[in-house]
């Protein structure tokens, strides 16, 4: 893989978390379209689910970064581990439930529903419906998202 250095304006959207092996954090970063003057005042920013396996990143984000508390976070690494298309409407809405990310289409009741790692849950018929797919999502996994 070649290496391309490149710097990501964002912050943390929420709290971190203990990551999927022990001595990691996953995370979400926001990120702010850097040209985001010349563009809609509606323009999405970009949701990106993190982990980090460095120490000092990790002890940072899991010991530092609190609610309602800024956090400055100098990063000294990032790898791309895979990439994904992911289509942009105006009025879709990422939204979180701990280890789970929903998307919300207002043209649809139907909410997609994924771990913070891209794995596939399922399809919820509708908004009341995703605590029941989570829930059945964790017993037949262990509980593990």
């Amino acid at each position: 893989m070649d290496t391309k250095r490149c710097a990501v304006d964002g912050w943390v959207g929420a709290i971190p978390a203990p990551g999927p092996r022990t001595g990691t954090a996953t995370f979400v970063l926001i990120v702010r379209p850097a040209d985001i003057d010349a563009l809609a005042d509606d323009a999405p920013d970009t949701v990106v689910a993190c982990t980090s396996g460095d120490p000092r990143v990790t002890h940072e984000l899991l010991n530092g970064v609190l609610p309602g508390e800024p956090a400055l976070l100098t990063v000294d690494a990032l790898e791309v581990l895979d990439t994904a298309l992911i289509p942009v409407l105006r009025e879709m809405v990422l939204d979180r439930y701990g280890d789970y990310v929903v998307i919300f289409d207002p043209d649809t009741d139907a909410v997609p529903v994924f771990t913070t790692h891209g794995t596939w849950v399922g399809l919820a018929d509708n908004p009341d419906t995703i605590a029941t797919l989570i829930d059945l999502h964790e017993r037949v996994n262990g509980g593990d998202a």
